[in-house]
């Protein structure tokens, strides 16, 4: 008998969409406005457009082997419009951990909601471990006989990048994305404000100097830095490390008080190559998700 547990948990659960209902009679020409961008850790952020169309991307959840746990527990069970996921990596595709009204796993194209438009861009995962402080790609080949690199990589290292436009800017989750895509990549991702790009000490995904690279080629209004280590929400297995040493090297730093930073883009036109950094900060209390698994 198959396990009732097995695939997508939604019809579990009593909510309901009648918030889309009503969010899909509005058709009146999106307009500028605030934007607030939360984080939930890892690299999982929540985007809210000026009329409260929301979207996550990349909750997170431990390995389902269990063998090898990165955080304490799985992503919170959070109510969100809709959810994404940039690739297939436990770290980034914990979609089933959302209340959410519409799901788009590793898009690619383009979904229009209310003020909200979100493309996806296909591409594929970095692989370059030159800066890492092991070599991922030797470990997958000797453990599990896997060649990740592309273009023959098995579909957990195909990647989408994620562009979120709405409240006049364009916002880019770059996931785990490899730092040098084609030029037709580069060109579909335009002009950015906001870049959301995986920096930590242990330059696991990729290299300080090819995130350097990232942004000497986007150039946007706005850093944010994830895929970090925090020391109440990552364990120390996931060989993480914290962000403060390349944060420190940047000229220009904000440090977000909070899980929350809200933008407009009549607001950013002074703003060049800022890094907002949320540190140990997340939306959701960390407190009762470790004391109550959830």
């Amino acid at each position: 008998m198959t396990d009732i547990d097995t695939g997508l948990n939604v019809w579990q659960m009593t909510s309901n969409h009648n918030r889309m209902i009503d969010l899909q009679e509005d058709t009146s020409a999106p307009k500028d406005g605030p934007v607030e961008l939360a984080y939930f850790g890892s690299s999982a952020f929540r985007i809210t457009s000026p009329r409260g169309v929301s979207v996550m991307i990349d909750p997170w959840r431990n390995h389902p082997s269990r063998q090898w746990d990165w955080y304490f527990h799985d992503f919170p069970i959070v109510p969100v419009d809709i959810g994404t996921s940039t690739h297939a990596h436990f770290d980034h595709d914990a979609l089933h951990r959302l209340d959410a009204h519409v799901l788009l796993d590793r898009l690619i194209g383009m979904y229009r909601f209310g003020d909200m438009t979100i493309y996806g861009l296909a591409d594929k995962h970095a692989v370059d471990s030159t800066c890492a402080i092991y070599d991922y790609k030797k470990i997958h080949k000797h453990f599990h006989g896997t060649e990740i690199e592309p273009p023959d990589n098995p579909r957990s290292w195909d990647h989408c990048l994620i562009v979120v436009e709405t409240g006049g800017m364009r916002i880019v989750h770059w996931g785990d994305n490899r730092h040098n895509p084609p030029e037709n990549i580069w060109k579909a991702l335009g002009n950015i404000d906001i870049a959301l790009l995986p920096i930590d000490g242990s330059q696991h995904v990729m290299g300080h100097v090819h995130a350097e690279s990232i942004i000497d080629r986007l150039k946007p209004r706005v850093i944010v830095p994830h895929h970090y280590y925090i020391w109440d929400v990552l364990q120390r297995q996931s060989t993480l490390q914290v962000a403060d040493g390349w944060v420190n090297s940047r000229e220009e730093v904000e440090r977000i008080a909070g899980p929350t930073k809200i933008y407009e883009i009549k607001a950013m036109d002074k703003m060049e190559q800022v890094v907002h950094f949320f540190g140990d900060n997340v939306a959701f209390d960390k407190d009762a998700w470790m004391k109550n698994g959830r």
